[in-house]
């Protein structure tokens, strides 16, 4: 893709950010992205990147668009419900901005698949509500060397993170959860604040962006916490551990 008048107009606003410019556009263009899950935190993702101009997405969910979904799930219509969540998530994505190619895998993958997809893109996004899910994206990754921002929210809380394998010392997912094998707790089972996931999200693409066009300082090896009741960041960091089962020496 190149710089016409028409995307330079499109992007304008974001083109003024002198750590972007017209080279972070042009990055972002020529990007192609893998989205993992199109529910609460997926939507604001996928949202923020088409706009941002994001020149593919490869969108991947097996699921289908429920009733109780659309209380955070944006990227979806009362139309939607009953249809496959990647394909109601393309058809929102082209109308906000037909400029970007929007591809779609909606299957469970195994972890074959799951690496071979990672291997075919610049970046992931862990949009999941599943830990065995999630240590499976982080394996891809690391094997694939691809950066993976990871976030996740229940209730009023959420957290994110940016691992990157090709990052000396960062650590990686697993690294911060070690053997855990499944946690009890599910927004099904809890709840969750709708805007809580738009919150983090939106952290999620801002990540993206910054990654891909070499703007700022990203997340790599930290973890962001957000509580939204009492409206608190903390931010920690995490150290890679040398027995780490994924990443370890």
């Amino acid at each position: 893709m190149e710089l016409d008048d028409v995307r330079l107009l499109r992007y304008s606003r974001q083109i003024m950010l002198p750590q972007l410019d017209l080279a972070g556009q042009e990055r972002l263009l020529q990007a192609r992205v893998l989205i993992i899950g199109l529910g609460g935190l997926g939507s604001p993702v996928a949202m923020y990147l088409a706009a941002g101009g994001v020149g593919t997405l490869v969108l991947n969910d097996f699921d289908t668009v429920d009733l109780s979904n659309l209380q955070r799930q944006v990227v979806h219509a009362d139309a939607s419900v009953g249809r496959l969540k990647v394909d109601s998530a393309r058809e929102r994505l082209l109308e906000l901005n037909p400029d970007i190619r929007v591809e779609t895998v909606p299957a469970r993958l195994s972890a074959a698949e799951l690496l071979a997809q990672v291997q075919t893109v610049d970046l992931v996004l862990d949009c999941t509500d599943q830990l065995d899910v999630r240590l499976a994206i982080n394996r891809a990754c690391v094997q694939a060397g691809r950066p993976l921002v990871s976030a996740a929210a229940i209730r009023w809380e959420g957290q994110i993170s940016v691992f990157h394998p090709g990052v000396p010392d960062s650590p990686c997912y697993q690294c911060f959860y070690g053997d855990v094998q499944g946690l009890p707790e599910t927004c099904a089972a809890n709840g969750v604040a709708g805007p809580l996931l738009g919150v983090m999200g939106s952290m999620q693409a801002l990540e993206a962006l910054k990654l891909i066009t070499g703007a700022g300082e990203s997340l790599i090896g930290q973890v962001l916490l957000f509580d939204g009741l009492g409206m608190e960041w903390t931010r920690f960091r995490l150290q890679r551990r040398p027995d780490c089962g994924c990443c370890g020496r």
